[in-house]
């Protein structure tokens, strides 16, 4: 009977480390909200980045949300620490990706973390945010 209760002593410490340690591994939530979408047709598209996969390659996480009252909320889930950026982009027309005018403007809105004002393309440098240990929760403006 003594070992029998021991077992289930040390089963059930194995189990509750096990519990914490995949909780500090998980990452954080980021959770982004963009209150003022010009209109509710299509799906607004949220891309996470790296500095080495901003505007370049595959994103860290990809998620779309319906808009609903012009607004949109959304969450990225066990996020490891380190800097990151989000892309966005209001797909109006629901078709999976951003469209251009011919001479290479935006048919659509877009924005990124931050929420930097500048011309051409977005940049790294100032969408950049830290994840760390506490989860995050941020707005875009398009």
């Amino acid at each position: 009977m003594k070992k029998l209760l021991l077992i289930a002593v040390l089963c059930t410490s194995l189990f509750a480390t096990a519990q914490t340690t995949t909780s500090e591994d998980e990452g954080v939530t980021i959770t982004i909200t963009i209150d003022k979408v010009r209109t509710n047709k299509g799906k607004v598209l949220f891309a996470l980045h790296t500095e080495d996969t901003f505007m370049k390659a595959k994103p860290v996480q990809t998620v779309g949300s319906t808009i609903e009252g012009n607004k949109v909320k959304v969450t990225f889930t066990n996020v490891p620490k380190g800097a990151y950026a989000i892309t966005c982009v209001h797909d109006e027309n629901d078709n999976g990706r951003m469209d251009f005018e011919d001479n290479g403007m935006p048919k659509e809105d877009y924005g990124t973390s931050n929420n930097p004002l500048s011309y051409g393309p977005p940049q790294f440098e100032p969408s950049k945010f830290m994840v760390a240990t506490t989860d995050i929760s941020m707005k875009i403006t398009l």
